[in-house]
């Protein structure tokens, strides 16, 4: 097991040294000296936690927002979180409730940045979520392109009918997908009674990530909906004239 944990350093330091630039499987093995096959198990776990993301199959890989993260560096989409910040505070406030911002990364729903609010009951965030569980996850699947979208079905499967239902099939999902995009707006009830909105945030005519605010189902009103929906989209306008 000690060994394990040194060669995931081992690999970790090695993909550091490439700052941005992703580095192939088989150069990774080399440098640890380990079979193919053995350095993409300790791959595969470095990206599940967050440390590494894969760029594409043929490029390979770089290190991930929770390698960021656990050494302070503010670089990983320094500019869409650095433009985000004096909106996301301003939303929190005048709804006293917690947002976030994020994006897809390794096939999940991963927080670039959070605000939470000053409630005594406040929901559990999870820096890193199922995309079906989470109303920011579901909107940005509904912005990728078809074959991102097949790509991602073949990895993660279809959601459980008690998740999402009516979204079980390839048919079934995009229908709900397009409502989506239409509306360019999602609400969300989880299983853990949290009701969730999202919309999307452009920089140049793409969505290149997820505004979300998200309430505790015994604080959620209907009045909390239209106020929500005024100042999240608000508050995703500014994050996009601040990018562009």
């Amino acid at each position: 097991m000690i060994q394990v944990i040194i060669r995931a350093i081992d690999i970790l330091e090695f993909v550091a040294l490439h700052g941005k630039q992703p580095v192939q499987l088989i150069k990774i093995a080399e440098q640890v000296q380990l079979s193919q096959p053995t350095t993409a198990n300790i791959v595969k776990t470095l990206m599940e936690k967050g440390y590494l993301e894969q760029v594409s199959r043929k490029e390979g890989y770089r290190l991930g927002f929770a390698s960021y993260r656990l050494t302070g560096n503010a670089s990983y989409d320094q500019d869409l979180i650095a433009a985000s910040k004096e909106p996301m505070e301003n939303l929190a406030r005048q709804l006293n409730e917690t947002t976030l911002l994020a994006q897809i990364r390794n096939n999940k729903r991963v927080i670039l940045n959070i605000v939470e609010s000053d409630q005594p009951l406040q929901v559990k965030t999870v820096m890193v979520a199922n995309l079906y569980d989470t109303s920011s996850g579901r909107l940005l699947m509904a912005y990728l392109s078809p074959k991102e979208l097949e790509t991602l079905i073949k990895a993660i499967g279809y959601p459980q009918k008690k998740t999402w239902p009516g979204a079980q099939t390839m048919e079934g999902l995009k229908s709900q997908l397009q409502i989506i995009t239409k509306n360019e707006f999602v609400q969300t009830l989880s299983i853990y009674h949290t009701v969730g909105f999202a919309v999307p945030v452009y920089k140049n005519s793409q969505v290149v990530a997820a505004l979300s605010v998200f309430v505790p189902q015994s604080r959620y009103t209907d009045s909390h909906k239209e106020k929500i929906y005024k100042l999240i989209r608000s508050a995703a306008k500014k994050i996009r004239e601040r990018l562009e």
